[in-house]
C-alpha cells in the first residue's frame, strides 16, 4: 500500500481562467491527493496547479536526501509560474503542503488568500523531534495497514499515491521546516482559510488554533472550518466535496477583495 497502479504521481496544471490556485500535496504523498479538490475548481473556471514535491513519487531513499529548503525552492517555482498565467493567486495545501503553504505566504503578502488543510504545525506523533537523532540508525519506518485506517470513506484510499514507509531523516527535514514556519507566523497578512478534523490523528488539534492565533492576518479574516467526519487526509475522505466548496466560496470572497 499504497502506490495506486491506476494513478499517476506526477505533478499536473488544469489551465483555466486569470484566477489561479496553487495545491501543494503532503508528507511521502503526491499531486492525487489534491485532485478531488483541483478538478472542482478547475470546473468553476480557476486555473490549477499541483507541482510533485523534491523527493516524492519515486522511492524513500530519494526523499531521504532531500532537504526542506529543496521543498521551499520547489513552490517558490510552482508560484511563480502560475503567477506568469494569472493576476490573482490562491495557495492551499494538505498536512505538509500547509507549512509550505503559509511558507509562501509569509513571503508573499500580495497572494489574495491562503488555505490550509490538517496544518502540520503541531504533529501527534511525539518521535518527530528524535528524527534528528534517528535519521543516523534508521532508514525508515513502515506505516503499515492501520496508518490508512483513519478514513471515513474506505473508498478514499483510492485518491492517494504514498510511500509504504515514512523516511526518518526526511522526517528530521519536516521537523525543521515546521519549525522554521512557526517562526514565519507572524509576517503572514493575508485571508486564511484553516481546516482540520476532531477526527485526525495525525495532528494534534491545537494546531490549527496555533496558526490562527499566530498570524498577523486580521481576524476577521481568519476562517476556522472543523470537520467531524474526515481523517487525516480531509481532501480525499468523506467532507471533501464540502470542504471544496467552502474553499470556493472563500476564494471567491477574498477574490473580489483583492482586486
Amino acid at each position: 500500500m499504497p502506490r495506486q497502479p491506476h494513478l499517476d504521481p506526477r505533478g499536473f496544471i488544469l489551465p483555466g481562467g486569470p484566477l489561479g490556485v496553487l495545491l501543494i500535496h503532503g508528507f511521502t504523498g503526491a499531486p492525487t491527493e489534491m485532485r478531488l479538490l483541483a478538478d472542482d475548481l478547475h470546473g468553476r473556471g480557476m486555473t490549477v496547479a499541483a507541482p510533485l514535491l523534491p523527493g516524492h513519487g519515486t522511492s524513500v531513499q530519494e526523499m531521504n536526501r532531500s532537504r526542506w529548503q529543496e521543498w521551499t525552492a520547489c513552490v517558490e517555482q510552482a508560484l511563480a509560474e502560475l503567477r506568469g498565467r494569472c493576476s490573482a493567486l490562491f495557495v492551499g495545501g494538505l498536512s505538509m503542503g500547509s507549512l509550505l503553504t503559509l511558507y509562501l505566504a509569509a513571503r508573499h503578502p500580495d497572494l489574495a488568500g491562503a488555505m490550509a488543510y490538517a496544518p502540520a504545525l503541531k504533529i501527534s506523533d511525539w518521535r518527530l523531534p528524535m528524527t534528528h537523532v534517528l535519521k543516523y540508525v534508521l532508514p525508515s519506518i513502515a506505516k503499515g495497514d492501520s496508518y490508512y485506517q483513519d478514513f471515513t470513506d474506505p473508498g478514499a484510499v483510492q485518491h492517494i499515491w504514498s510511500y509504504d514507509a515514512n523516511p526518518i531523516a526526511a522526517g528530521a527535514q519536516l521537523d525543521s521546516l515546521r519549525r522554521a514556519v512557526e517562526r514565519l507566523l507572524p509576517q503572514i497578512v493575508c485571508p486564511l482559510l484553516v481546516v482540520h478534523s476532531t477526527l485526525d490523528p495525525t495532528i494534534r488539534m491545537d494546531s490549527a488554533l496555533a496558526i490562527c492565533d499566530g498570524v498577523s492576518t486580521p481576524p476577521a479574516d481568519v476562517t476556522l472550518l472543523t470537520l467531524h467526519n474526515s481523517g487525516h487526509n480531509l481532501l480525499v475522505d468523506s467532507e471533501w466535496q464540502f470542504v471544496a466548496e467552502q474553499t470556493a466560496r472563500f476564494i471567491y470572497k477574498y477574490l473580489e477583495s483583492s482586486q
